[in-house]
């Protein structure tokens, strides 16, 4: 228990940050390639070897296998975005957000047939930024951007039941947060409120019917500039809108043989809710003619309804051919379908009188996304060199659950293969570290709205782990 204690300052540090998980760019829907380098460097296969404690967020059950008394594992991540959108027109702009930073945390004991411990990572997420002189502006200097971040703090608990069979379960605390700042053209906002368009959203409430009221009263050729919702607080690690829940998750491993294991896991649908943000504002600005441009901010809340993490079923297997080589392989499905038809906020006036006639009124707005469930496929290998050095390398398919025709730029959640590798060094019989560097290849898209999106990443993870 001596060098635990020695390692609690450290590990109170990564702990205190973890809980404050920065926004990430994922690249398998918003969930990452891989979690924990071990995986990562492989694929992110996950399910059906011992990974350290990543396991509490890959399949719990593999903590069975884990051959130490305890084991404490910190580690961090590094996302390099590489994002680029052209209008209609080919000019293009660049998203300015190309790193991310993601500590993680865990630790593990065992305790006869029983292994439990406590870890927190981050889930995912998706984001970026577009200058506001850029084209995303609209010629009216406004920044656009968008981060979402989901995190887990997670209690795990591994049973063995014999000497082939893991189960597990765990219980996951959870929190999300999301900044906002988008700009919508005239053609745009008036999709969304003429429920004779609404192609790609709709639009509703109080606050519609009061604009509808208002441009009825206007001088004929009166046009509607940009709309523009902005609810950021411009932190690197929380959202403007914040929620909390909870969800779980089942798993299993069968060592079939000596050189054979089978894994599959279940993570249920998390229950977020809405994530809330107050201080938020909605803009328009009008061209009226005679008078010329007029805008009007109204201030209020804002709320993300229903922000959900989809349920996934996972099956994998890790085959040892000889004691040097380890060849693994995972088959996924993530059930964005039943979690991502569309997003939808509500925004409610404050009573200020600066909101004019818009005081405590409510618009309802639904941006169409329909995305499909995705199947990613992970597979990898390790080759042990010496007793201190082991080479990992991998692939990751994946299919795109974005339709195209709604594809938004600010949300290019959109790769679909990568090459992993990495490695894993042994100081001793206690100490080690474990890296993994992830490229994910470019995939161009065109949106419904015919702005073409491109996107790349390059990523990385290391971890330190101690035993006991």
């Amino acid at each position: 228990m001596t060098s635990l204690r020695s390692l609690r300052p450290l590990a109170a540090i990564l702990f205190a940050a973890t809980l404050s998980t920065s926004p990430l760019v994922a690249t398998n829907g918003m969930n990452m390639e891989g979690y924990g380098p071990t995986a990562t460097a492989m694929g992110g296969a996950s399910l059906a070897y011992d990974n350290g404690t990543a396991a509490v967020i890959n399949n719990p059950a593999t903590l069975g296998l884990m051959t130490d008394n305890a084991r404490l594992d910190l580690a961090f991540g590094i996302l390099g975005p590489d994002i680029s959108i052209t209008n209609p027109a080919g000019t293009s702009a660049d998203s300015q957000s190309t790193s991310f930073f993601m500590p993680a945390f865990g630790y593990a004991r065992r305790s006869g047939d029983f292994t439990y411990g406590f870890g927190v990572f981050g889930q995912g997420g998706m984001g970026c930024q577009y200058d506001a002189n850029s084209w995303r502006g609209l010629g009216f200097g406004l920044e656009n951007r968008s981060e979402v971040s989901v995190g887990r703090a997670i209690i795990p608990l591994a049973w063995k039941v014999t000497d082939r069979l893991h189960l597990a379960a765990t219980a996951d605390f959870m929190w999300a947060g999301m900044d906002l700042k988008m700009a919508m053209s005239g053609a745009q906002f008036f999709d969304l409120v003429n429920p004779l368009s609404q192609q790609g959203g709709r639009a509703s409430g109080t606050i519609i019917q009061s604009f509808n009221g208002m441009m009825s009263t206007l001088p004929a050729g009166t046009s509607v500039d940009y709309a523009y919702f902005n609810f950021s607080n411009g932190n690197a690690f929380t959202g403007k809108a914040q929620g909390y829940g909870y969800a779980g998750k089942i798993g299993l491993v069968y060592q079939a043989n000596d050189r054979l294991t089978l894994g599959i896991t279940y993570h249920n649908k998390s229950a977020l809710g809405d994530l809330k943000a107050s201080g938020s504002a909605l803009s328009f600005q009008l061209n009226i003619p005679g008078m010329g441009q007029m805008a009007q901010t109204l201030a209020g809340d804002i709320r993300v309804n229903n922000f959900e993490w989809p349920a996934m079923f996972g099956a994998g297997l890790a085959f040892r051919p000889n004691d040097r080589w380890l060849l693994v392989a995972d088959v996924r499905n993530v059930y964005w379908k039943n979690v991502m038809q569309e997003f939808s906020m509500t925004f409610t006036a404050s009573g200020a009188t600066t909101n004019g006639p818009f005081a405590n009124q409510v618009m309802n707005a639904v941006l169409y996304q329909d995305w499909d469930n995705q199947l990613v496929v992970q597979v990898g290998a390790a080759y042990q060199v010496s007793d201190a050095l082991t080479l990992r390398f991998g692939g990751n398919l994946s299919s795109n659950p974005i339709p195209d025709r709604f594809l938004n730029c600010l949300f290019p959640a959109t790769i679909e293969q990568h090459l992993t590798a990495g490695l894993g060094w042994k100081f001793n019989a206690r100490s080690s570290m474990d890296l993994s560097l992830t490229r994910g290849f470019e995939v161009n898209k065109n949106s419904g709205s015919g702005i073409h999106v491109s996107h790349a990443q390059t990523n990385m993870q290391v971890m330190y782990s101690y035993r006991f």
